[in-house]
């Protein structure tokens, strides 16, 4: 096997068919079909199985296909290595992390490296934690900031920022007229509000209704939103609470008025890392960026516990 054939193997396999594969290598399908049938001689089995549609793979093309994964993925950090090698200061960067994350971030961080490294594209993908992970574990993305447990074996993980959970409430919620801003509380001091609440994508959600649970909590929801940003603006102004880390009590939440309650009762082991895959290479300018993040964050501590 060499490169040529693994990527052709793979891209059929992709597409499903010759025509749609040859169109994409931008071939001829006859040359194409030759090539497969010629490897097919070689090796003496068949890798597709051509009588359904879309082709499906052979046990043996299956096998077949691993191996051309490993050269193709060993190929490919070969060329990010040597590109390395030549001009350290350029390539490119694909980002994963949340919108709202990314609003305390990337205007901070990015005139700083991209004073830095002109020369690197910058690819930005935003969505929630759980997304990120899957996008980082398929190769859609080099690098995610994001908050999670660093329990997946095939990850590295670099801790950015601890954070701390507890209950962000407008100045008219029941809680914050019973208790000091800053004070530790537990859900049932929360009892007679009512909720905005994250849809399951965000990684708070996870923390959320693993407490819920927990506590045989169940309160009224005002709204489940999809926008860390919506929910805290509509906690804010409705009086109502909301399960958030520390992080999100910001200037803004000061200047709304709002007040935020560490959890007395809970020790969260979700925190805001810097992941990618295990033993790949990363670029002096992927780690440079990681720096950076961690420092700026380091210098941008806000009035509110656990901060």
């Amino acid at each position: 096997m060499n490169l040529k054939q693994a990527h052709y193997v793979r891209t059929i396999s992709e597409c499903g068919s010759l025509t749609a594969a040859a169109k994409k290598l931008y071939v001829s399908q006859p040359s194409l079909s030759q090539m497969l049938r010629q490897i097919e001689s070689e090796i003496g089995l068949t890798i597709f199985d051509r009588s359904v549609s879309p082709f499906r793979l052979t046990y043996a093309g299956e096998k077949y296909l691993e191996a051309a994964d490993a050269m193709l993925k060993a190929a490919e950090q070969l060329e990010q290595q040597l590109l390395e090698i030549r001009n350290e200061h350029s390539g490119r960067l694909r980002l994963g992390i949340s919108v709202t994350r990314a609003m305390q971030v990337l205007p901070r961080v990015l005139p700083i490296f991209t004073e830095k490294y002109p020369n690197v594209a910058f690819e930005l993908t935003e969505c929630g934690s759980a997304t990120l992970e899957k996008l980082l574990e398929t190769g859609q993305i080099d690098l995610a900031l994001a908050a999670i447990e660093s329990s997946s074996t095939n990850m590295a993980f670099e801790l950015i920022e601890k954070e701390t959970v507890g209950i962000l409430a407008g100045r008219d919620s029941n809680l914050a007229r019973q208790h000091r801003d800053g004070a530790r509380v537990t859900l049932a001091d929360a009892a007679q509000d009512r909720f905005v609440i994250l849809t399951p994508t965000h990684s708070v959600r996870l923390i959320q209704d693993k407490l819920f649970r927990r506590s045989n909590f169940s309160p009224p929801v005002l709204l489940e939103t999809n926008s860390l940003e919506v929910g805290r603006r509509v906690t804010l102004e409705a009086g109502a609470c909301m399960l958030l880390p520390n992080i999100y009590a910001d200037e803004y939440v000061t200047q709304r008025r709002g007040e935020f309650f560490p959890l007395r009762d809970f020790d969260n082991n979700r925190h805001f890392y810097a992941c990618y895959r295990k033993n790949e290479f990363l670029p002096s300018y992927t780690r440079d960026f990681i720096r950076i993040v961690t420092q700026v964050l380091s210098q941008a501590r806000g009035p509110f516990p656990g901060k």
